[in-house]
């Protein structure tokens, strides 16, 4: 059943599971407990399509605009969350990634990679990317093209891959199996304002939920699970203040805290040694998925340089610089305004050059036309008419000069966190401040990672990366947190004192409540968060379903 909650002639729910957003990781969930036979309700404050006054709710202030997008932006309150507008890149965490590291301050998983093994497969059929199998070597067909003819490094594999869903918008992809279910029901326009504690504290005694038309509901279960992502969770927990002065899970002041997403930009210049030697676009599985390699630093090489995970791409030039002399880049700089704005920085740039520049970017577009045109053809047919779409813009660059794109691991930063800031929404419910902060571990970091490529680079013969490493601070940090990725804002860990859950997702002191999503990594891992956050669900519904979970 799938219903508008304000269709509802009751103000009085009860099930087995409340599961509290309707994102990728709470339809998993639920899809997984319904597979289960337990009761599900889930609840999701926005609609099935976009609603700009409903995406309002997710206003709120950002301490430094220069460091982090706003916070309605790259969030979607709608069924299927921020799915419905992702990119769709997966891959899982690296074993090294869960591992106490001395040198990354509160590093450490209280869960092995052996504890997510059995449910990334699931995972990602339900992303949509084929089997889980991210080597180059066996999931590609032989004698696919290397990445860079003749590499062979140190410190750098090119055999890592990434794997592209079509991207699925979990809201429309799993809808009718939602509303199928007998046991499943789904309520629209649901905003849970607060989460309503026993006398004691220790058990959540209800949901306090407001419908479109401003009735409040009340929700008991058995069990809640908020799937909120990394920034709403922490703001209904800080919000539910009635029983606890800071919130619920909050006894230790972890809450919000540790946010993470991960440092990313490109730089530099990368030039083959021989023409035709680099091959930066996707590939195709057996399986019908596309596939891009980058060249992921090895755990050797972080354990020896004391560095975070990273991993790097080959990228055209900066589209901006009408030096690079590509028709179909100049093409792209000159329709910018077509792109929404909050990827527009990231995928253009700023303006290079003023009119005289502009006038130069006509220049390369007229001088290639025909090029530009089939390029303009097959992102039609390609991006927007294909039921699995090819991913994202590969341009070969003229010159044969490639910048490189960074992926980096954020260090945990307890000082880097979200927070409830004076305003409220139109419901009264406080609105969030971000305060996002990167350490001088993260900059060490990636110096030490664009050091050991241009070493191994130059070492196998196959071509040469020049960058100024005095630039990687401000290139790295030119747009600020990675857009997407909230991660850490309710850690998971076995110590109450530095943790907001335990190693099963449960709030340490509440009884009955969990969370799931990229808010309980302690690390961010180089990795896109949502496969992992899948995962993760899919184990805290096993556990559910057999009822280790309850109270």
């Amino acid at each position: 059943m799938i219903a508008q909650a304000s269709e509802l002639d009751t103000l009085a729910l009860r099930t087995g599971v409340c599961i509290v957003g309707g994102g990728p990781v709470g339809i998993a969930l639920a899809l997984s407990l319904a597979e289960g036979g337990r009761d599900v309700l889930l609840l999701e404050a926005g609609d099935l399509a976009r609603d700009p006054a409903v995406q309002a709710f997710y206003e709120g202030a950002v301490a430094d605009p220069a460091l982090h997008s706003p916070t309605v932006e790259y969030r979607e309150r709608r069924l299927g969350g921020t799915s419905t507008v992702w990119g769709g890149r997966c891959m899982p965490l690296d074993p090294i990634d869960y591992e106490p590291r001395d040198w990354v301050p509160d590093s450490g998983w209280p869960i092995g990679a052996d504890a997510l093994a059995a449910y990334y497969p699931q995972a990602n059929r339900l992303c949509e990317v084929g089997d889980f199998d991210y080597r180059a070597g066996t999931a590609l067909p032989p004698g696919t093209r290397p990445m860079i003819a003749g590499f062979a490094g140190d410190h750098y594999s090119d055999d890592s891959l990434e794997r592209l869903s079509c991207p699925t918008d979990f809201g429309a992809r799993y809808r009718n199996r939602l509303a199928q279910a007998g046991n499943v029901r789904v309520l629209l326009r649901a905003a849970v304002q607060s989460i309503d504690l026993d006398p004691v504290g220790g058990r959540v005694a209800g949901l306090s939920v407001r419908d479109a038309g401003g009735r409040t509901l009340t929700v008991t279960a058995d069990e809640v699970v908020l799937a909120l992502g990394g920034l709403e969770t922490p703001r209904l927990m800080l919000a539910s203040r009635a029983v606890h002065a800071a919130g619920v899970g909050n006894g230790h002041d972890v809450v919000g805290r540790y946010y993470m997403s991960h440092l990313a930009g490109t730089i530099g210049t990368f030039r083959a040694a021989a023409p035709g030697a680099v091959w930066h676009g996707y590939d195709i599985a057996d399986d019908g998925t596309y596939c891009r390699r980058r060249l992921a630093l090895s755990e050797a090489a972080q354990r020896r340089h004391r560095i975070g995970n990273v991993v790097l791409r080959l990228h055209h030039p900066r589209i901006g610089d009408p030096a690079h002399g590509t028709g179909i880049l100049s093409a792209l700089f000159l329709g910018r305004l077509l792109v929404p704005r909050h990827y527009r920085g990231r995928l253009v740039g700023s303006d290079a050059g003023g009119p005289l520049g502009t006038l130069a970017h006509v220049r390369n577009v007229a001088r290639q036309p025909a090029a530009v045109a089939r390029f303009a053809a097959q992102m039609l047919v390609a991006r927007r008419l294909a039921a699995r779409k090819y991913p994202s813009i590969v341009v070969e660059p003229r010159d044969g000069a490639y910048s490189l794109d960074v992926h980096a691991e954020q260090q945990p930063n307890r000082d880097s966190r979200v927070l409830l800031g004076d305003a409220r929404d139109a419901y009264g419910m406080p609105q969030l401040l971000v305060d996002w902060h990167y350490t001088a571990g993260d900059i060490e970091t990636l110096r030490t990672a664009l050091a050991l490529l241009a070493e191994d680079l130059a070492r196998s013969g196959c071509g040469r990366f020049d960058y100024d490493p005095d630039a990687v601070e401000a290139e790295m940090t030119r747009y600020g947190a990675y857009p997407g990725h909230h991660i850490g804002t309710a850690r998971m860990g076995d110590d109450p004192r530095r943790s907001v859950v335990d190693r099963h997702c449960r709030v340490h002191g509440v009884a009955n409540l969990h969370v799931a999503g990229a808010a309980v990594f302690p690390t961010s891992s180089q990795a896109n968060p949502t496969l992992t956050a899948v995962a993760l669900a899919l184990r805290l519904a096993e556990r559910l379903k057999t009822g280790e979970g309850r109270a």
